[in-house]
């Protein structure tokens, strides 16, 4: 707690701590407000704190106003249709997450069963919804016009006839006059002309799959944490050369970030995961990992299985190193495998499943591609993942090793 107490915040997150300590107040005298409890479920939706991803005093506030009233609350105000499954998340990461210093003892803590869930919201019919839309626009409209209809009917009717019968009357004179001279009031028709034929389209061209088209680059963890509802991942902000409002990105302490999940929880301690550079898979497509969405990967060495083994997730596993001196958003490649990158890899084309069995590790602990590892590559050469200067990803201790 004193931890968070002297965390430095921008004025604007301060205002919002500010608002949310105010609103524990108020739930403190009134846990069952249902007006402030939809807001503050609403509000954490899609964040993992108060304020996002940065933890504050103000997540420790909201806890200890709701925690003794949702120890109580029933499984339907819990998860069901109209329940609050966000704050009891919330509430759950704030019990047991080390950052907020709260050392709740296990028969205190709040009781959350995972596989509790009684409600899940369908998924909205964006076509169905804007029709939907539509129409009661349209009918709004319509009754909004009810009161003037009849006078403004009349207007129109008038004005329709007097326009009929004018042209009606101009269209007689014309006639009259075309027959006084003889002029035929038909017009010649004219020849149609036959069209030229569209010129092919050029064929599309492809680039042959390679690993160059994986985006691999170096990452700066500025901090990871572990996920509020999986023991076995970690939450990592991550530079890695973003500009300004690209998609899936926010800031951290000015900096462009992506929020990253990775099943490395028990296998690295988390105090290695804080400050260091790493290289990281930029282009995979973003998915959900337990309400959290990770928009990049953090690549791994592991021991090679053997043939008929299986994998049971107990490492050991190292982190890859990039070279000293590189920094946050420099691009590594294979040697012998250069060029531009995807901009989202296509799930359809399994670029990353085709390629990835190829990241290894040499004898010297190099990371290298091996192109006799995979036949799409064509050439079986072995290429050093490296920094444009030329400087060589690593690890620690395994030689090898698969690397993912």
């Amino acid at each position: 707690m004193a931890a968070l107490e002297s965390q430095k915040l921008s004025a604007t997150e301060e205002t919002e701590v500010q608002q949310w300590i105010t609103t524990s107040e108020r739930l403190k005298s009134s846990p069952s407000d249902t007006s402030i409890l939809d807001k503050l479920n609403s509000h954490l939706t899609s964040r993992t704190t108060l304020l996002g991803t940065k933890p504050s005093k103000a997540d420790v506030a909201i806890y200890e106003s709701l925690a003794p009233a949702v120890k109580s609350w029933t499984p339907e105000q819990r998860t069901g249709e109209h329940g609050h499954p966000h704050i009891l998340r919330h509430l759950d990461f704030v019990q047991n997450s080390g950052v907020f210093g709260l050392k709740v003892e296990d028969t205190d803590k709040v009781k959350v069963d995972l596989d509790e869930v009684l409600y899940v919201k369908p998924p909205v019919d964006a076509k169905a919804e804007k029709e939907r839309l539509k129409k009661e626009k349209a009918a709004a409209a319509a009754a909004a016009a009810v009161g003037g209809e009849g006078i403004t009917t009349t207007l129109v009717d008038r004005t329709k006839v007097a326009a009929e019968t004018v042209v009606n009357a101009a269209v007689e004179v014309k006639d009259k006059a075309a027959a006084a001279v003889g002029v035929a009031t038909e017009k010649p028709k004219k020849e149609k002309k036959e069209k030229a034929p569209k010129p092919q389209k050029a064929p599309a061209v492809t680039t042959p799959p390679s690993p160059h088209l994986i985006d691999l680059r170096v990452g700066h963890i500025l901090k990871a944490i572990k996920h509020p509802e999986a023991d076995s991942l970690f939450v990592s902000t991550i530079v890695m050369g973003d500009k300004p409002g690209t998609d899936d990105t926010s800031e951290y302490e000015g900096q462009v970030c992506r929020t990253v999940c990775s099943g490395l929880n028990g296998l690295i301690p988390l105090e290695e995961m804080q400050n260091r550079k790493v290289v990281v898979v930029a282009n995979l497509k973003p998915v959900k990992m337990r309400g959290i969405k990770s928009c990049a990967m953090v690549l791994a060495a592991s021991p090679k299985l053997k043939e008929g083994e299986v994998d049971d997730h107990k490492g050991p596993v190292e982190l890859v190193i990039p070279p000293a001196g590189a920094e946050a958003g420099e691009r590594v490649t294979f040697e012998g495998w250069r060029g531009e990158p995807e901009g989202v890899l296509n799930p359809k084309k399994k670029v990353w499943e085709t390629f990835q069995p190829g990241f290894t590790t040499t004898d010297s602990l190099e990371v290298v591609f091996d192109g006799k590892l995979v036949k799409e590559a064509g050439k079986e050469e072995v290429g050093k993942l490296t920094t444009a200067s030329g400087g060589v990803c690593t690890v620690k201790t395994l030689k090898g090793a698969t690397v993912r």
